[in-house]
């Protein structure tokens, strides 16, 4: 059906951050698009609601994947391929950050030690 994109990211990141992600991703449609996202947390996953006039889905968040699932109306349904392409460009951009960031070779503090004589007494 052209009125519904469905849209499933495999990924490695774990819950934590993969919330990270999602509320990143809510905020952004809530601010670029007029969304009203609401956050119900899990134990094992959350769930993203979100709408808007002529949108309405969902997005699972879990350890190892998202998934989401959008119906637009009649007029967006139109747009159905192009704002699914968008929908996958933000996931990608939003993963392909969180894989650099995560690939990045922890900095190796090192601190010198010193010797403490012991005092004599």
């Amino acid at each position: 059906m052209a009125n519904e994109i469905r849209i499933r990211r495999p990924h490695a990141l774990g819950l934590a951050r993969a919330r990270k992600i999602a509320w990143d991703w809510a905020e952004r449609v809530e601010r670029d698009y007029g969304m009203e996202c609401t956050v119900i947390e899990g134990e094992y996953s959350d769930t993203v609601e979100f709408t808007r006039t002529g949108v309405a889905g969902e997005m699972i968040v879990a350890a190892d994947h998202f998934d989401l699932q959008a119906r637009l109306g009649m007029v967006l349904g139109m747009l159905g391929s192009r704002i699914g392409a968008e929908i996958e460009k933000q996931f990608d951009e939003l993963l392909g950050a969180a894989t650099k960031a995560s690939s990045k070779k922890p900095e190796r503090k090192t601190t010198a030690k010193k010797s403490v004589a012991p005092k004599k007494h």
